[in-house]
């Protein structure tokens, strides 16, 4: 594929999709029943190989020497030259030509490519009316080495005319059909459409669209982009990642892809560098754990970002140099944001977080984060499907709760359901009567229930006086209410209450190492630390089938922070566990989890390699 930019405005453009080996001829092949002459045959293949040669001009010219001398096939050889022209940049130069084509005389695809010439020439000449019209014939067949280049030059036409939906659709069908900077640079376009329609147009376009559309996961994501929150339903977890490989006495599955150098990068100095040191122990306990299955390995070299952006892109620039084939890492949204803004990422990465800037991925990029949106939205669905549809607010005024609600009341209206109170607990009051009193919850309905994201203090602080107030309301929340180990006396005024978390806090996850096993060896497994240590394991256990969950919608990796899947923009989602606390103790609720036929561990999980004795082939630099 040979790109060529296009600029439209100031919006950077996708590179005309043409290949040489497909839209431009470069065989002998000349239309017709007539058998062309050895001397026609070598002049043919002759001009082919310059243009193969990417000597376009000379190309053309001898292209056109052949239309003077075998006027059976002029106009033929006239479409060849013209192509050749505008692989070189100049389309005005084979204007003249185009125009002493017939239409009538071309056999075969020469006419869809005649029309496509037409139409690149008249968007030269910002005619985009024209070239609308030579791209939507309902009529003419297309040919699929065409389908391409005929999209590309359709949306280029539809966002001249102001169809910035239409363009942006178009976009859409080409996705699927496109590889690395193409289709990086694609969907860039189609996010740079949909961002001409204001926020009004494109709640009213998600909102007629079905559960299925195509275009309503780039409608949402641009509405996100507009700072808007909107629904993210569960993942359909269709089947786990592969099947069961016989032979070589290792337990993995069909898929897994481990490349031979791994670069981790994780800031191991700085301000978070306590939570870079529990990752990358959660890291090298799942990659201990492979050892035991004979999985295959990778080896592992560590790189410092020292928690900032210079870092990031500087340590990610050495890992390339030092021949990594995936990098894992950065770990904050800053340091995520400035690693994609490079102009291009040699090296396929797993980022662990998700940019500030909101963009998505590029393409051979995945994203994997601990969102708060997650458990907010799945709160959501969980409460409708429990017959909740109408809900009360409570959350505290720190930003992963703000994020939380604001997911969980865009889904919990998508899924028909109403929000009927929010309120935010004071950060340092003790008395939340006039909270409570603001929601006015009061004689609710059997329907009804209480959404809360807020830390265990506050949580235990709320509900005795939720009780006080007659409020008998069941209350859902995200896993930050819960400290991430059994505390009976003080989680006692929590009972009741359901929240959703890591499965592997509560070794809900067959297949993975017991979280109380390694938590009495490492203190970075315990409490509320665990929820990183399970992230680490699940960046260790992703690596392999990072390609296989891109290439399969539906499939998913049981991993210890959730059930994993990839959506269609490279991001991993996370399912995760329900539990409940009952006499002071969390509990994962039956059948909360779909459990996996994973490979059973047999017998105990060895020690966990720490972060200061690490796996012989780990090797730790500092940049």
């Amino acid at each position: 594929m040979r790109l060529r930019p296009v600029t439209r405005q100031s919006l950077p453009a996708l590179a005309s999709v043409l290949l040489l080996a497909g839209t431009l001829v470069l065989s002998s092949c000349v239309p017709g029943n007539t058998k062309p002459s050895p001397a026609e045959t070598a002049a043919t293949d002759s001009a082919a190989s310059l243009a193969r040669q990417g000597q376009f001009d000379q190309a053309a010219q001898a292209y056109l020497t052949l239309a003077s001398q075998y006027g059976g096939h002029a106009d033929h050889y006239r479409l060849l030259a013209a192509e050749a022209w505008r692989e070189e940049g100049r389309i005005d130069t084979a204007a003249p030509t185009l125009a002493q084509i017939k239409r009538e005389n071309l056999q075969g695809n020469d006419a869809m490519r005649f029309d496509l010439l037409r139409a690149d020439l008249a968007l030269h000449h910002h005619d985009a009316a024209a070239a609308l019209r030579l791209t939507t014939q309902p009529t003419v067949a297309v040919p699929e080495a065409l389908q391409l280049r005929l999209y590309e030059l359709r949306a280029r036409a539809q966002a001249a005319t102001g169809d910035h939906w239409g363009a942006a659709r178009t976009r859409v069908q080409m996705d699927d059909h496109l590889q690395g900077l193409d289709r990086s640079e694609n969907r860039k376009l189609v996010l740079a459409e949909l961002a001409q329609l204001d926020v009004a147009t494109l709640k009213q376009r998600a909102a007629a669209m079905q559960a299925g559309d195509r275009m309503l996961p780039w409608t949402n994501e641009a509405l996100s982009q507009h700072g808007i929150a909107v629904a993210q339903p569960t993942p359909s977890l269709q089947q786990p990642v592969g099947t069961l490989l016989p032979g070589a006495n290792a337990d993995v599955r069909e898929g897994y892809k481990m490349p031979a150098r791994i670069a981790l990068l994780l800031p191991q100095s700085g301000p978070y560098a306590a939570a870079g040191n529990t990752i990358l122990e959660g890291f090298f306990a799942a990659y201990a754990e492979a050892a035991r299955t004979h999985a295959p390995r990778a080896s592992v070299r560590i790189y410092d970002t020292r928690g900032n952006t210079d870092g990031a892109t500087e340590a990610y620039q050495q890992a390339t140099k030092d021949g990594a084939q995936l990098v894992v890492g950065p770990l904050t949204r800053g340091a995520v944001a400035a690693l994609f803004a490079q102009s291009t990422l040699p090296v396929p990465v797993l980022a662990l977080n998700h940019p500030d800037n909101k963009q998505p991925p590029s393409s051979g990029t995945s994203e994997f984060g601990l969102l708060p949106e997650t458990e907010g939205a799945q709160a959501a669905d969980h409460m409708v499907d429990r017959g909740l549809h109408r809900a009360y607010v409570a959350i505290s005024s720190d930003d992963f709760a703000q994020r939380a609600a604001n997911a969980f009341k865009a889904e919990f209206l998508a899924r028909g359901g109403n929000v009927l109170g929010m309120a935010t607990v004071p950060a340092t009051d003790t008395d939340y009567t006039n909270t409570i009193s603001q929601l006015n919850m009061a004689g609710a309905d059997s329907d009804t229930g209480l959404f809360i994201s807020m830390r265990p203090s506050q949580a235990r602080l709320l509900m005795p006086q939720l009780q006080i107030a007659k409020i008998t309301l069941p209350v859902f929340g995200t896993s930050h209410i819960y400290a991430g180990s059994d505390n009976p006396t003080a989680d006692g005024d929590l009972n009741g209450v359901e929240f959703c978390d890591a499965p592997w806090l509560f070794n809900a996850q067959p297949g993975l190492p017991s979280h109380d096993d390694i938590a009495t060896q490492l203190p970075s497994a315990r409490d509320a630390n665990a929820r990183l240590f399970a992230f680490g394991m699940d960046a260790w256990n992703l690596v392999p089938y990072l390609d296989w969950l891109r290439d399969h919608p539906g499939s998913y990796l049981p991993g210890a922070s959730g059930q994993l899947t990839a959506d269609q923009f490279g991001r991993i989602r996370r399912v995760l566990t329900w539990a409940k606390f009952e006499n002071g103790v969390a509990r994962p609720l039956s059948g909360s989890l779909q459990l996996d036929d994973l490979p059973a561990s047999s017998g105990s999980a060895p020690a966990p390699a720490s972060s200061s004795v690490q796996p012989a082939a780990a090797a730790s630099t500092s940049n």
